[in-house]
């Protein structure tokens, strides 16, 4: 094995495991694989991630995220009416699940398995998302422009498990349909609807 003169960086060793989970998928993918892709001992990399579940656990944390900050970054927004900066949330997330499956299917495929593997991961993303949602709809409740029955974390909850078809993986299949994009705005509009005023 040529060993490698770059520094190892957490960064290179997750870029590093993606490559060799889309190789060898998350059945037959190994430390000493990473390693070799990397012309690194395996203690090297066990030096950034204890075990490899830790290191399985980071990966998925790493392409959980790489929506987050686009979303957050929506959710922040005040220049816009609240349904508006809704509707552009849920598509954004729909569209960027949608992207994640058709860019790279053997890697999606993956990531179903490892985000089965990581429960916690998964439900701080979930948090991190349900969060965003809440403040938007927080916000539209403080303006006048929502009315939510119970309290705007509920809501955001409800909204969230009744876009589930759009951006949960286990519906991924569905996310080719011709007709997957009206059903998406017809259940955005109905959300949408539901929570003005």
């Amino acid at each position: 094995m040529a060993m490698s003169t770059e520094p190892l960086t957490a960064e290179r060793i997750l870029v590093a495991t993606e490559e060799v989970l889309r190789r060898h998928g998350p059945a037959k993918a190994t430390v000493v694989d990473v390693a070799r892709q990397l012309g690194v001992s395996h203690g090297s990399v066990y030096r950034h991630f204890r075990t490899k579940a830790a290191l399985r656990e980071a990966v998925t944390e790493r392409w959980l995220n790489r929506s987050t900050d686009l979303l957050r970054a929506i959710a922040s927004r005040r220049d816009l009416e609240s349904a508006v900066v809704l509707r552009l949330w849920l598509s954004e997330l729909f569209l960027a699940k949608m992207a994640k499956a058709g860019a790279d299917p053997e890697l999606f495929q993956t990531y179903e398995v490892l985000l089965r593997e990581n429960s916690r991961v998964v439900e701080e993303h979930i948090g991190e998302l349900v969060g965003q949602l809440t403040a938007i709809i927080h916000i539209g409740v403080e303006r006048g422009e929502f009315a939510v029955p119970d309290t705007p974390a509920v809501a955001a909850r409800a909204v969230f498990d009744a876009t589930g078809r759009f951006h949960d993986p286990v519906y991924a299949a569905e996310w080719s349909r011709p007709s997957i994009r009206d059903d998406f705005g017809a259940v955005a509009d109905l959300l949408l609807n539901g929570l003005k005023r």
